[in-house]
């Protein structure tokens, strides 16, 4: 399921407790959003072979994110100058809220490490404290 079919659970209130959590958090939308989409796409009828060596490729390249994520890789320079590519995860009060604004914000390569994570997230494990539940469908059913 996309994120959108899922409702953001209530934050820690312990510092270290949150900042795992927007760790996990991350890693959810990653593994929602980008690995089960790319999961959906394979195309039906292909040999189980085929398929398993497309869901492969798939977790090899969202590690290789996570690696980019981390600083691990991504990183390009001369004697002169640096590029990469920074990720940060915030938590924010939604706009409708009468006390909106930034609540916390992390620095993923200052994280526990996305690679660490991504291992416990292709169990489904995103930690001790739930990131997100599967909001109910139209007809009140819990979307699977």
């Amino acid at each position: 399921m996309a994120t959108f079919q899922y409702e953001l659970v209530d934050p820690p209130s312990e510092t270290r407790a949150r900042e795992l959590w927007l760790q996990h958090a991350a890693g959810f939308i990653v593994f929602e959003d980008v690995r089960r989409h790319a999961i959906e796409q394979i195309k039906p009828g292909l040999s189980g072979e085929a398929v398993a060596a497309a869901k492969k490729a798939i977790d090899d390249a969202v590690y290789g994110l996570m690696m980019v994520i981390d600083g691990v890789s991504g990183g390009i320079s001369n004697h002169n100058y640096n590029v990469f590519i920074d990720f940060v995860v915030q938590l924010a009060k939604r706009k409708e809220s009468k006390d909106d604004g930034l609540v916390s914000e992390l620095d993923l390569r200052q994280g526990d490490g996305m690679c660490m994570g991504y291992h416990g997230w292709l169990e489904g494990d995103y930690g001790e404290h739930p990131v997100a539940v599967a909001r109910p469908s139209e007809d009140g059913a819990i979307q699977a």
